[in-house]
């Protein structure tokens, strides 16, 4: 019997520093998230960031809070239960991170009979921080406490037709009576190392943008190229004007070179350029989240009207919107028929 498992990043408990610490000790220990050794990741994280971060993460957990429960988590679940009216199999909702944990879900999906997984890593794009993370983390999972399972990963599908005009849709429906000057696609952030590290031929990528005009196998795990291929597919789907759009990387860390341009950099840019009014579209996430709702539609508000713009709109991720659920409900419902996973 075949059932499909979706995983989402996580949320703590509640938006408290004492709910918070756990959660970020988990996140951030995670060895594709902060790739250096052991016992320096333990340092830096339980010596260092773990000492004064929860507080100021919670400060910023509880702007955002619902009263639902945490938005990534209540759109997810959201998510989960429409796409359970599109299909006749089980599915389950599971996070990399927090107590809502991937076992549970695959206990889940287990107790219904199901032996065959169709594995939603629900990030467009390949990174080791967030796509990557997922699929090792069920496969550990599934191999340590489900061995009779057979799992099947849905791969990155940044460039998936249906994909793109579920996007494009999602972002003409926020751009309603909205004029703007520019559309900034902010991307979540990654160091330059990890597109090196995920680089199977260790020598293509260069992050210039040179290479990702040669075709390679490279661009397969290749979150640079992969976000801004996002970016050019969505120009020509909804034939957007060349020099009104750029995309752009938030949430870096310091001491490390991170991609760029540096969304809150362009904040300023843009704004001093003489853009008024801007549309800011956060690509890299279907579900609003911490990262989309207070770094960019709250903070990223403030940073640009600092500078000198006027016109500040945050448009927001595809959530649980009908078209997104129909997208991913052919989706599953192809491999449960035929095992055909989606094309380009």
């Amino acid at each position: 019997m075949k059932g499909v498992l979706l995983v989402n990043l996580g949320s703590p408990e509640s938006p408290t520093a004492k709910d918070v610490k756990p959660y970020l000790d988990e996140f951030l220990m995670d060895e594709r998230v902060i790739d250096v050794n052991k016992v320096l990741r333990n340092i830096l994280v339980r010596g260092i960031i773990l000492q004064t971060r929860p507080k100021k993460s919670a400060k910023a957990y509880a702007k955002i809070w619902w009263d639902e429960g945490s938005p990534l988590i209540v759109l997810s679940e959201r998510f989960s239960e429409k796409l359970k009216t599109h299909t006749d199999m089980p599915v389950a909702l599971g996070m990399r991170y927090g107590t809502m944990t991937i076992k549970t879900a695959l206990q889940e999906l287990n107790d219904k009979g199901v032996d065959e997984v169709l594995l939603v890593p629900l990030y467009p794009h390949y990174a080791m921080s967030s796509y990557e993370t997922v699929v090792v983390k069920t496969m550990d999972v599934q191999k340590e406490f489900f061995p009779q399972i057979h799992l099947t990963t849905l791969p990155p599908f940044y460039h998936n037709s249906e994909y793109i005009k579920a996007l494009s849709q999602s972002i003409t429906d926020g751009l309603k009576d909205f004029e703007y000057d520019h559309i900034l696609f902010s991307y979540h952030g990654i160091p330059e190392r990890h597109i090196r590290k995920s680089d199977p031929t260790r020598y293509h990528c260069k992050i210039d943008g040179s290479c990702c005009h040669i075709n390679s196998v490279a661009h397969h795990t290749c979150y640079r190229h992969q976000v801004y291929e996002t970016t050019e597919l969505v120009k020509a789907e909804l034939g957007l004007d060349e020099t009104k759009v750029s995309s752009s990387f938030q949430s870096r860390l310091a001491g490390d070179p991170w991609l760029k341009p540096y969304t809150d950099y362009e904040f300023e840019r843009l704004a001093k350029e003489g853009k008024k009014r801007l549309a800011v579209i956060t690509p890299a996430f279907v579900s609003d989240c911490l990262e989309t709702l207070e770094e960019i539609a709250m903070e990223g508000k403030e940073q640009f009207t600092e500078a000198g713009g006027e016109s500040y709109k945050h448009i927001p991720c595809m959530n649980d919107s009908d078209t997104w659920v129909q997208v991913m409900a052919d989706w599953v419902n192809a491999w449960e028929e035929t095992g055909a996973l989606p094309s380009n």
